[in-house]
């Protein structure tokens, strides 16, 4: 197996590899870009000669879409990124297989990729949705990129629809309460009343264990969290950033309602015969003291919301609440972050930054009070304005 070297222009070659085709016997080559010294692309060459000699080499030039997906999906997602992640991963790529699964990867061009946005979006796929489809796709191709697959990322070239700017979906003080009164003695109530108070994820809540809780200390530690995937079903998982494993203090109010709910639980075990629950248990859990499934609790919302008459309330309205709040009660925004675990206080920025109101008219008044005071007070004359 031969291969060599041909200089499309300064720093940018074409590798070509002699092969024989198994099938027929007969020889062919392949073509591989490279961008690099020439040494390297040499290097480059005799990796290409030894994958090709090991049978674990791919013609670039007849991969396809679909074909690509498949080993980046099993190559690169699966070891990567979380398992809710990659059913997300998954779940935005069957757009992108239905409409362009068959074109060569190599081929692809920019217009095909507008077009499949257009054509998504006039299926009824809502903007933001077609946007997640841009973003995951486009990832996808920057890791072709990476692997010599393809020689540019054409979905850097490409705008998907743009998304309408949406308010977050935020309770008033008196709409809280008024949602709490009418869960009351519901199954959902809890759950609600833990988001309201401490601001923690779906995940988070579902994962809290009563070792977790110290109800004397009134502090919770979020150490974990419950998600679900379609291929792994229910799974404990650590929180995906160093800030996501933090301490939360515990309202008074709450604390009692975490230890009604421990004194229940106990008598509803006793009842069923299960003995009391161990400090690794769920706070919240099934009636044979297994995890809550996080996709059931997400139907369930929408109908005890709907059965309260607040249909329009999500389960993500009672976290955006909760920050919303501390904001307006004047909290800094790295406490509030730190209480949100986000990973750094610009994504609470950039989420909750507009809600922050008044900073700029009391800038004026530091600003009057440390520079203009003294002026004012030695001449008592009144400025000269150029022009």
């Amino acid at each position: 197996m031969k291969g060599h070297l041909v200089e499309r222009s300064p720093g940018h070659w074409a590798i070509v590899i002699d092969v024989r085709d198994p099938a027929t016997g007969k020889r062919k080559r392949r073509w591989h870009s490279f961008a690099g010294t020439k040494r390297a692309a040499q290097t480059r060459a005799a990796e290409l000669i030894a994958a090709a000699q090991g049978g674990g080499a791919v013609d670039p030039q007849r991969l396809t879409v679909a074909e690509f997906l498949d080993r980046y999906l099993a190559d690169y997602v699966e070891v990567n990124v979380a398992p809710s992640t990659a059913q997300t991963y998954r779940d935005m790529l069957v757009h992108v297989r239905r409409h362009l699964g068959s074109r060569p990867l190599q081929k692809l061009r920019p217009d095909e990729l507008q077009a499949m946005y257009a054509a998504i979006t006039r299926s009824g796929l809502a903007p933001r949705t077609v946007r997640h489809v841009h973003m995951v796709f486009s990832q996808a191709l920057k890791q072709a990129k990476t692997w010599r697959l393809v020689r540019d990322n054409v979905a850097e070239a490409v705008k998907p629809p743009p998304v309408p700017g949406k308010e977050l979906p935020i309770l008033q003080p008196e709409q809280a309460r008024k949602l709490l009164d009418q869960m009351r003695d519901r199954p959902l109530y809890l759950f609600a009343s833990i988001a309201l108070k401490t601001g923690l994820r779906r995940g988070e809540i579902l994962g809290l264990r009563w070792c977790d809780l110290n109800l004397d200390a009134g502090r919770l530690h979020v150490e974990q969290a419950l998600e679900e995937t379609l291929t792994r079903g229910v799974r404990v998982k650590a929180p995906k950033t160093r800030a996501g494993r933090r301490i939360i203090t515990l309202s008074p109010d709450l604390v009692a309602e975490l230890r009604a709910h421990w004194r229940g639980q106990q008598e509803q075990r006793l009842q069923q015969g299960l003995g009391r629950a161990s400090p690794d248990s769920p706070v919240l859990a099934t009636p044979d003291g297994g995890w809550l499934r996080p996709v059931l609790v997400s139907m369930q919302w929408p109908r005890a919301m709907r059965a309260i008459g607040m249909p329009g309330v999500t389960i993500h309205s009672l976290r955006h609440t909760h920050a919303s709040t501390l904001i307006a009660s004047g909290m800094d925004i790295l406490s509030v972050s730190r209480r949100l675990g986000h990973g750094s206080p610009t994504i609470t920025l950039c989420t909750y930054g507009h809600m922050i109101h008044g900073t700029d008219e009391k800038a004026a008044t530091i600003i009057g009070q440390a520079f203009g005071s003294n002026w004012v007070a030695n001449s008592g004359k009144t400025p000269h304005v150029p022009g």
